[in-house]
């Protein structure tokens, strides 16, 4: 843990290689305590609190590698940010919820909120690296120190945190800085782009290739199906978007902004695609 006066990121979480699944040390925690409906990304129901009839006895997925042709593509963009590791081995001390059936509603209810946690701790390691601010540096640190001492200490320190102020906290910082790195670059194009180039905005299935969009904020836009290919994103903040079945083959995603890997699980691109360094590309890109 970190002193008082230290502002170092404190274990689990010390930088983001521990914000990266690690299903070999977790309970299948995203395969029994999340519900999902028949849909588009799922072929059946079930309920949360449930194991996925799919779960084998180890915790495993017996069609782990062929989840996509059976309909179950929801599983294959789900990412915990290393939170199933962490309430598994940490918070409850590698003992699983079928040796420890009473255990069941905290262990899936700590996994609900360190998922959050933990997304919130991958955010602000980059707002760190990203800003020249110190004061915004420093806010992102504290920020860090407090959800790090809560997800590394006791169960009760995650179940009593007010995930949903810290995460208001956590959004205002993301914000400051990612005016400051937009603020470096010139967003070019017509007019009418750029007036629908704004947080929130529906561009599904929007016809955005070999654009040069540096610097727009499309935090919380909507690119499903959108057409990126051969754009440039440097400074762009894709905090939140959504990028389902967005082509993102040949584009520029070096320097965006707050990009996670659910986001790139659920678009498409390929091989010439750039991405920040620690994130890696989709196996169904190599499929493609």
């Amino acid at each position: 843990m970190t002193s008082a006066n230290s502002l170092e990121p404190a274990s689990p979480a010390l930088d983001r290689a521990s914000l990266r699944p690690d299903c070999g040390n977790c309970f299948a925690l995203c395969c029994t305590a999340f519900g999902f409906s028949r849909s588009a990304d799922f072929p059946v129901d079930k309920p949360a609190g449930s194991p996925c009839h799919n779960l084998a006895p180890d915790f495993s997925c017996t069609i782990h590698d062929t989840l996509r042709p059976r309909g179950f593509r929801g599983c294959t963009v789900f990412d915990c940010f290393g939170a199933g590791q962490n309430v598994s081995q940490g918070l409850f001390f590698g003992k699983s919820w079928i040796e420890s059936p009473d255990t069941k509603s905290e262990m899936f209810a700590a996994f609900a909120a360190a998922r959050q946690l933990h997304e919130m701790l991958w955010y602000l390691a980059e707002a760190q690296t990203r800003t020249f601010d110190p004061d915004a540096s420093h806010r992102a640190a504290q920020l860090r120190n407090t959800i790090e001492q809560a997800v590394g200490g006791e169960l009760s320190d995650v179940l009593s945190l007010d995930v949903q102020d810290l995460h208001s906290q956590v959004r205002l910082t993301l914000i400051e800085v990612s005016e400051e790195v937009r603020a470096a670059y010139l967003a070019a194009g017509d007019d009418h782009l750029e007036s629908a180039l704004k947080p929130g905005a529906d561009l599904m299935g929007k016809n955005l290739r070999s654009r040069r969009l540096c610097g727009a904020d499309l935090r919380g836009a909507y690119l499903i199906a959108a057409d990126l290919r051969d754009s440039d994103l440097s400074g762009v903040d894709l905090l939140g978007a959504d990028f389902r079945d967005a082509r993102l083959d040949g584009a520029d995603l070096l320097k965006a902004l707050y990009v996670t890997q659910p986001q790139l699980n659920a678009a498409h691109g390929n091989h010439v695609t750039r991405l920040p360094a620690d994130l890696k590309m989709p196996s169904h890109w190599q499929d493609a």
